[in-house]
């Protein structure tokens, strides 16, 4: 018999990556240039700002019903059902906008992508063992990156029929190419145990029950010290990431005045690196080095940005430069920071907890988008700045986090001997 290609995937975690290309290859076409779409077509920082803004606060709103959603319908439906609203259905409506009230519309149905978003990560990481999980989440992001290495194909649509014609053929292909990913993975995947088991429990009560066993976990929450502090770097992650993938591609355009068709080229090299720091670079860091890994990737992301800022150059080479100190900084830390989160959480509670967390990353993060869009009217370098900060104090939590970690598990072992 052949040997499969990935032997450590198993089951769903084999269903979700096999497809995730066809979500990921569109998403980073379309995504290097959504921002200067809306440029193009007569919104201001501040309109962008406020749309980016509408589409998290509505995510808030998703996110509090995910958890229940997800064990109310099951992961597969779940997560079947609101992909197609928030992408299949909000790229199409991307592909034909006109104005601020198209973009307005079509942010409100992509801001239920939190269902979804969690619905994956249960179906993904609960029939996984804990210990190929950060495995798994390393193909996930390797997946992504080999994505970024079709984002050029956007830059070519761009140069070939102009932003506006050029973006609406890439959301076209995204509605295309993403349903077909949503009911491929559907057909290939099967209901986690623990979902089965959530969805009679969750169905024998009403919603009443349900917020009140949501408070008591926002309880359970608020007293783990050391769930408090993985979760306040994976919030202060997401931070930067939803300012940093919304203004930095202006900044570069509009401050730096980099040829728009050149954009894309920057995507693609920060695969080409994060496939050669997966390949070469992460092999080597042993098992129990992912705190350290964590770190030094946010050092270098933090680097990269006060590049940009402290030396405003528009040197291909000098950007290429920042560019390849991101991408490895990213990938040294994004899966184990994942992997961290997943295994800090308990199975039996994921859907909740999860869904909290998501709640927790967009009360912060719902503010980046119209922070981002004052702050870069007052000044373009202040957003990169406050990436910046964003990585220096996930950083010093990380190392808090590591000493209380490795604390526990002294006391821990000390109790057992004795």
């Amino acid at each position: 018999m052949a040997k499969p290609f990935f032997p450590r995937l198993r089951g769903n975690s084999r269903g979700c990556l096999a497809f995730e290309p066809f979500f990921l290859i569109p998403y980073s076409m379309f995504s290097t240039y959504a921002t200067l779409y809306m440029y193009e077509l007569g919104l201001t920082e501040v309109n962008i700002g406020w749309i980016t803004t509408i589409g998290l606060i509505v995510q808030v709103f998703s996110s509090l019903l995910s958890g229940f959603l997800t064990d109310r319908l099951g992961r597969k439906r779940a997560i079947l059902y609101f992909d197609l609203l928030s992408w299949s259905a909000a790229t199409l409506l991307w592909a034909i906008s006109q104005n601020l009230w198209f973009f307005a519309a079509a942010v409100v149905i992509n801001g239920f992508q939190r269902v979804p978003h969690v619905a994956f990560y249960c179906l993904i990481v609960e029939d996984t063992r804990p210990e190929d999980r950060t495995y798994v989440f390393t193909l996930l992001q390797f997946i992504g990156v080999v994505g970024g290495l079709f984002a050029p194909l956007g830059g070519i649509l761009v140069a070939h029929y102009g932003m506006v014609e050029g973006m609406r053929i890439m959301y076209v292909l995204a509605c295309l190419f993403m349903t077909f990913q949503f009911v491929g993975r559907h057909l290939t995947t099967r209901e986690t145990e623990a979902g089965i088991q959530k969805r009679l429990e969750t169905r024998q009560l009403g919603m009443k029950q349900v917020m009140v066993e949501y408070g008591g976990a926002f309880r359970e929450l608020s007293a783990d010290r050391n769930l408090l502090l993985i979760f306040a770097v994976y919030i202060l992650f997401n931070f930067q990431a939803t300012l940093k993938s919304t203004y930095l591609s202006l900044y570069l355009a509009d401050y730096l005045h980099l040829n728009s068709g050149i954009l894309s080229l920057f995507p693609a090299v920060s695969s080409v690196i994060m496939l050669l720091t997966l390949w070469i670079l992460m092999p080597k860091i042993p098992d129990g080095g992912a705190h350290r890994s964590m770190m030094a990737g946010f050092g270098l992301s933090a680097v990269s940005n006060v590049m940009l800022v402290v030396y405003p150059s528009a040197s291909l080479f000098w950007i290429g430069l920042s560019t390849i100190l991101a991408a490895v900084g990213l990938m040294i830390s994004s899966p184990y920071l994942e992997a961290a989160v997943q295994n800090a959480i308990d199975d039996d509670k994921r859907a909740k907890v999860f869904s909290m967390l998501s709640v927790l990353i967009l009360l912060f993060t719902a503010p980046a988008g119209i922070i981002g869009g004052w702050a870069y009217k007052l000044d373009p370098r202040i957003p990169l700045w406050l990436v910046t900060v964003a990585f220096a104090v996930s950083y010093l939590l990380l190392y808090l986090y590591r000493k209380r970690t490795i604390r526990n598990r002294r006391i821990s072992s000390e109790t057992r001997a004795g």
